[in-house]
């Protein structure tokens, strides 16, 4: 799991992910974002480990290093699940986040309330309410990975 502890929510991510870990058979090993070097050098040693794969959660970190994490993920030949769609549209294989666009969308009903005369204080704080799966085949592909029809039947976005 590539995480940034210092970010607010790094430990509440790390925490929620190592609750279900367990129950599907899998380790969870945090690798910290800090710099380049030290991503390549824990994504190279993490990739060492048989039948690994990555979890990106989301912060400015990951955004920053987005191209150098897609490009070793692809290096490695590890899949990597991530936190935003741009990853899987820059290479990636899967992402599964809010849909940000509707994130949006609904903060400008917010807009319209706050000019019509309501208190900002007044409205209630909301988290997304939608969120979208995107799966990059081309990647699968490369990654010698066969995705199933399921998960392609649910995906919002395939990419080919």
């Amino acid at each position: 799991m590539l995480r940034d502890s210092a970010l607010a929510a790094g430990p509440g991510q790390f925490g929620a992910l190592q609750a279900v870990a367990p129950s599907l058979g899998m380790e969870l090993r945090p690798i910290d974002l800090q710099d380049a070097r030290e991503i390549e050098r824990a994504i190279g040693a993490f990739a060492g480990i048989p039948n690994s794969g990555l979890i990106v959660t989301g912060s400015p970190s990951a955004t920053i290093h987005r191209s150098l994490i897609i490009t070793l993920a692809a290096r490695h030949r590890l899949p990597a699940v991530y936190y935003e769609r741009s990853f899987v549209a820059d290479g990636g294989l899967i992402s599964y986040g809010p849909d940000y666009l509707d994130h949006c969308r609904r903060a400008a009903g917010y807009v319209d309330r706050i000019l019509k005369g309501e208190k900002p204080a007044d409205l209630p704080v909301q988290g997304p309410t939608k969120y979208e799966l995107v799966v990059n085949l081309k990647t699968a592909k490369t990654l010698g990975i066969e995705v199933p029809a399921g998960l392609l039947a649910h995906s919002d976005e395939v990419i080919e």
